[in-house]
Formats: C-alpha cells, sequence, structure tokens
C-alpha cells in the first residue's frame, strides 16, 4: 500500500509538471531553444527517412539531409554508415538541448521520471531481498530457545514498536496535508474553470480550457486515492502495533520463564549443598576426608548449577568444533603440570630412572624415595649430605615433571657408590706426620675392598670412555687451622653402609689418637719419607 502510494505521488507530480509545462511562456534564452528543439526533431526525422531508404535498396531514397547532401549512387552501404552515424549525432544534440530547454525553461517532468525510474529499481532490490531473507512474524518458544535470545528479541520489538507508531503518524499527517491540498487545488479549478468556460472567445481556447480541467480533476482523483491509501496505511499500522505488543506480552511471559528456570536450578543447588553439608558432619568419617569431599562435592554442585544456567541464557553451542578445539587448548594450558608429569612418569621408569628405596636428590631435597606414581613421586626427607639417612619426619611429594623440565640426582647406582668423608683436628706437634699417616692407613685398611670393586664397577660402565683413569683410593687433604692441623679425608663407600663405616673409622681414629707415642723405626721414617 505504502508503494501505491509513492506511484501515486509520482503520477500525480508528473501530471502537474507537464501542465505547467503547456502553459509555459518562453523568453530568451528559453525561447531559443525551443526554436532549436523544433529544429533539431525535424532533422531527425529526415535522417530517420534516410537511414530507411538506403537500407532498402529497392527503393530509392525519397529524402536526403542537408547534412548530407544527395547521396551519391553506387556507394549504398557507405552512405548508409554515414546516415546512421549522423542520425546518432543528431540524436544526441536532440537530447542535450532538449535537457537545456528543460532547466531554462523549469520543466521538471523529466527529472521526475528518472526518479521515478530509480525508485522502482530499488523497491526490486529491496522486495527481492525482502524475499530471500523472509521470517515468519510469530513468536514461539522453538524460536527464541534462551533467555539470552529472547531479551534481544524483546528490545526489538520495542524498537519496532517505537518505528510502527512513528510510521503511522507520519500516515496520518500526509492524509491530512494531501486532504488540504486536494481541497485548494479542488477550489482553484472550480473557479478558473468557470471563468474560462464563460470568458471563452473562441472554441480553440474553450477546447484547451476543458482539457485543463480534466487534467486536473485527474490529478484531484490521484489525490483522492492517495488520501484513502494514507488513511487505510494507518489503520494496517495500527492493527500491526497492536500485534506487536501480543507478541511483546509472549516474549516477556517467556523471559519470566526462563528467569523462573534459574531460580529454580539456583535453589536445587542450594538445597544439594544443604544435604552435602548435612551428610559430611556425620563423626565417623575422618576430619580431612570430610572437608576434602565436600570441597569436591560443592564446587561439582556449583559447576554443575553454573553450566545449566549458562544452557538456559545462551543455550547449547553450535559450532562444536570450534568449542571443542577451544575447549582443548584451555585444557591443555590448565592440565600442562599433570600432563608433563604423566610423560615424566615414563622417564623416571626407565633404565636410568628411580625406584622404591633410592636414595635420590630432586631440587635440593634429599631423601628415600617410598612412592613412584603416574603423577608424582614421594620422598621421606632426610638431613644434610653430611646427615644424609636421619630422618626429619616429613613426607615431600614432587609432581614428576621434574624429570623432564628439572633435574634429579641419583645416589642409589647400580653398585650405591658414593664419596664420603671425615673430618678432625690435631694439635701441631712432631708427630703430626706420623699421626697423619697412621690415619690414611686406617682408612685405607677399611676401605680397600671397596674401593676396588668401586674401581672395577666404574671400568666396566665407562665402555672405554676414559673414565677408568679415575682412582677410589683414599684422599688426604691437610688444612691449617687456629687450633692446630685440620684433616679431611674423603673415601669411596656404599650408600647403604656410609654411617657404619663412617662410624669405625671415627672409632679407630679416636684409638689412635689415645695411644701413646712411640719412638720412630727405621721402617716407620721410610714409611712418612714416602708418605
Amino acid at each position: 500500500m505504502a508503494d501505491h502510494e509513492v506511484d501515486q505521488a509520482f503520477a500525480s507530480a508528473l501530471r502537474q509538471a507537464r501542465l505547467s509545462a503547456e502553459h509555459l511562456t518562453l523568453s530568451g534564452d528559453a525561447a531559443a531553444l525551443a526554436q532549436r528543439v523544433a529544429q533539431l526533431e525535424q532533422l531527425l526525422a529526415q535522417d530517420q527517412a534516410l537511414v530507411q531508404s538506403l537500407a532498402t535498396p529497392s527503393n530509392p531514397p525519397a529524402a536526403h539531409s542537408p547534412k548530407l547532401g544527395t547521396p551519391a549512387a553506387g556507394n549504398s552501404s557507405d552512405d548508409l554508415e554515414v546516415a546512421k552515424a549522423q542520425l546518432g549525432l543528431d540524436s544526441d544534440e536532440l537530447a542535450d538541448a532538449q535537457q537545456d530547454l528543460q532547466r531554462a525553461s523549469g520543466d521538471l517532468s523529466t527529472q521526475i521520471q528518472q526518479e521515478l525510474a530509480a525508485h522502482e529499481a530499488s523497491m526490486h532490490e529491496s522486495e527481492t531481498a525482502s524475499h530471500a531473507a523472509a521470517q515468519i512474524a510469530s513468536i514461539s518458544v522453538k524460536q527464541h530457545a534462551t533467555l539470552a535470545g529472547r531479551v534481544r528479541a524483546w528490545f526489538n520489538q520495542l524498537d519496532r514498536y517505537k518505528s510502527i507508531q512513528q510510521a503511522q503518524q507520519q500516515a496520518k499527517q500526509d492524509a491530512a496535508a494531501l486532504t488540504a491540498e486536494h481541497n485548494t487545488l479542488e477550489s482553484k479549478t472550480n473557479a478558473v474553470g468557470t471563468a474560462a468556460a464563460n470568458n471563452a472567445a473562441d472554441r480553440a481556447t474553450r477546447l484547451a480550457a476543458i482539457k485543463d480541467r480534466s487534467a486536473e480533476r485527474q490529478i484531484l482523483s490521484i489525490y483522492d486515492d492517495r488520501i484513502q491509501t494514507d488513511k487505510q496505511l494507518a489503520t494496517v499500522y495500527g492493527k500491526w502495533a497492536a500485534q506487536v505488543l501480543v507478541q511483546h506480552s509472549i516474549v516477556l511471559h517467556l523471559i519470566l520463564q526462563s528467569l523462573a528456570l534459574i531460580v529454580f536450578i539456583l535453589l536445587c543447588s542450594l538445597i544439594c549443598d544443604a544435604i552435602v553439608r548435612k551428610l559430611m558432619t556425620r563423626p565417623s568419617l575422618d576430619r580431612r576426608q570430610t572437608q576434602t569431599l565436600r570441597s569436591i562435592l560443592e564446587l561439582a554442585i556449583q559447576v554443575v548449577g553454573g553450566i545449566l544456567i549458562l544452557l538456559v541464557i545462551f543455550g547449547s553451542p553450535k559450532e562444536t568444533p570450534t568449542i571443542l578445539g577451544l575447549t582443548t587448548a584451555a585444557l591443555t594450558i590448565a592440565l600442562q603440570d599433570f600432563i608433563l608429569a604423566f610423560l615424566g612418569w615414563f622417564v623416571l621408569m626407565s633404565k636410568n630412572g628411580i625406584r622404591v628405596g633410592d636414595w635420590v636428590e630432586i631440587n635440593g631435597v634429599g631423601g628415600e624415595v617410598t612412592d613412584v606414581g603416574l603423577f608424582t613421586t614421594s620422598l621421606l626427607e632426610t638431613g644434610t649430605l653430611e646427615d644424609k639417612g636421619h630422618p626429619t619426619g616429613r613426607r615431600i611429594t614432587f609432581m614428576n615433571g621434574f624429570a623432564i623440565r628439572g633435574q634429579y640426582f641419583n645416589f642409589s647406582t647400580s653398585g650405591q657408590w658414593m664419596w664420603d668423608e671425615i673430618s678432625l683436628t690435631i694439635p701441631a706437634s712432631e708427630d703430626m706426620t706420623k699421626i697423619v699417616e697412621r690415619i690414611h692407613q686406617v682408612v685405607v685398611e677399611e676401605t680397600e675392598k671397596n674401593a676396588r670393586l668401586a674401581e672395577q664397577e666404574w671400568k666396566r660402565s665407562a665402555h672405554g670412555n676414559g673414565l677408568s683413569r679415575f682412582s677410589a683410593a683414599p684422599v688426604v687433604n691437610l688444612r691449617p687451622s687456629s687450633s692446630g692441623i685440620g684433616i679431611q679425608v674423603r673415601y669411596v663407600t656404599r650408600a647403604s653402609e656410609r654411617f657404619e663405616l663412617r662410624n669405625r673409622l671415627y672409632q679407630r681414629v679416636v684409638e689412635l689418637l689415645q695411644q701413646p707415642a712411640k719412638p720412630d723405626s727405621a721402617e716407620d721414617k721410610q714409611v712418612v719419607a714416602a708418605v
């Protein structure tokens, strides 16, 4: 209906423009242009007749163009091409002259015609697009199944209702304005028509006045049709607005249903949480286990409730591959420590890994391995390097990722060999060299067997890489101190025997230091010199 009203408006404007053009009095440049247009129209008619005659060889040309002259015989094809070119040139000149005349005289009929063509083209494109993306006007739960979609539809309906109200008001204003224009034109037509009929001196003047009145009556009929169309449009807009209000109430009820469902989910979450709290208060369960289980259950209830609320608000995800990809990436980043820990378990289970009972050092913490799981490794912590084997009472657990990202030391090799040391201080005296030699001899006697076995094992594991040049013989280091001479003896021992061997060495050294000094024999002097 609105499109029909616009078409009628164009028709009315065209009729008024042509009626006004018929009564224009041309002068000056406009009169000269009108004469030029008449000449070009006559010349164009002659060009058309010449082209038609040249296109029919059996008929001689009945007319010729002043610009071409008389066509030459025997060259009809060339003359036809020239005549067609001249026809096109004269047509362009006529079109240009007509546009100049319209601008000079104020004739708007051509401009209105062009605007009408543009309007029809745009309406065709709009109808094609609207049919391609047509949507039904009804509102249903299936159409808006999520709370977000229902809220969005609710606001869209508000905007639509405002637009319809504005269109209805505009249609009423247009009907009132057209009614006023119709009444004004009708009064003018009646007054001018009566005066022209009474004052007509001849038949030609009377005939022209009758034609003008007929054209004006047609324009008045178009005005009547436009007024009626605008009134019908206002009525249709009113019904449309009422229908939008009905749909608006439906969407509001759907929104309230979604909110009620969310409240129901929250109530169920609170009830489940209260049940969990009630069950976890039983004294038969361990306190720490109860707290852990309670935290897990509460978190699970909150997560499930949050997921259900999100589904009510936004609905189920539609881009499943994208959602799965993003979820996988997020889980990979969040669980990277567990993934590395699982892969580290394979490293720890390899030949060069660690086993239960091994003495290891992980991230600066030493202890004995008590458990090697899929994700964690547990140690029974011991003291410092000098006090290994004395538990501190703490159980320390590490994620197995240290086997990949960090480093660890396993002191429990195949023979469980390690370097240990004893330190003591003796006062400076003339017998100091002899005492050092005796201490060295005691250490050699106690560690000779272990040193020989360690060297053999190292040679077998070296595989010819030059490690056989290392010796497992004890080493004595002397350091001066304020209270005498500090003696440090390093030796090789098994990790499991290190404390027993150290205690035996200290005991023998104490016994050695408590023995009275004996005069040096020649053999002792040779040994001391050798040391």
